[in-house]
């Protein structure tokens, strides 16, 4: 059977006047877009160009809730208690529905930020308040996670669909979690590497650590190259190429989980 994988891209991180990333070069090359909502980064006038982006290049849409922390860019952890990650994720997720049903399309997925991603992928409490948000707004939504993750648990635990999800651009630390960005060596930023990375994950259900370690995966149906980072645009075309040229089929996830 041909491998199929999804290409995710965090996008829409810009605030007002201040933009992050090239969105406009970056939408053709993927296949699901991970749209901020305002707590992290986003606005208003943002939200509504990248939906509009994802609908001309045919990309699914998906909500990409953050801590509420625009300083900080959603990349520092709070202390929340699940109800109230919960309805931080409901009011996001609503704000991108109404954006994309004015334009005409659907929601995908839901993809937590930054800190929340990180602290949901080993804390239960706030993996049940992104969930139970979920479940309450619309149960067919798919949650992105990363493989063997108390939020991948807890999604399935659920019945949600989850789409396990591999980071071509970033280190891996030898437990499985992302190296901090805090590291020089947290960041891939060569072509090469990235779409070896990709295509090991696909194919061996592996990636190195930095300590060259093996670290498991397991299936894996999502890969994202993050949008803010300086060659962010060559980055995604070159994994998008490279998967093709690998025989991977490059579609979104909703079509073949």
């Amino acid at each position: 059977m041909k491998l199929q994988v999804d290409m995710n891209c965090d996008l829409g991180e810009g605030y007002g006047a201040f933009r992050v990333g090239n969105d406009a070069e970056i939408m053709p090359h993927i296949t699901s877009a991970n749209v901020a909502c305002g707590f992290h980064a986003g606005d208003p006038m943002i939200m509504a160009q990248t939906v509009s982006l994802a609908k001309k290049y045919k990309v699914a849409v998906g909500v990409h809730p953050g801590y509420p922390d625009l300083l900080g860019f959603g990349r520092r952890e709070m202390q929340l208690a699940s109800e109230e990650v919960k309805n931080y994720t409901i009011y996001q997720i609503g704000s991108l529905q109404a954006f994309v049903k004015a334009a005409g399309v659907d929601l995908q997925h839901v993809k937590p930020h930054g800190a929340l991603y990180n602290l949901a992928a080993k804390d239960k409490e706030t993996s049940e308040g992104i969930v139970e948000a979920v479940r309450a707004f619309d149960d067919r939504l798919i949650i992105l996670a990363p493989p063997g993750s108390v939020l991948a648990k807890v999604a399935v635990a659920a019945g949600l669909r989850v789409a396990l999800e591999f980071f071509a651009d970033r280190a891996y630390n030898a437990d499985g979690s992302l190296v901090s960005r805090k590291q020089p060596n947290s960041i891939i930023k060569e072509p090469q590497k990235l779409v070896e990375r990709a295509v090991r994950a696909l194919e061996e259900k592996s990636v190195l650590a930095v300590d060259g370690k093996v670290v498991t995966l397991g299936e894996v149906h999502t890969i994202c190259v993050h949008g803010d980072t300086p060659a962010a645009v060559g980055l995604v075309e070159a994994l998008k190429k490279g998967l093709i040229n690998a025989g991977v089929e490059v579609k979104p996830v909703s079509s073949f989980i």
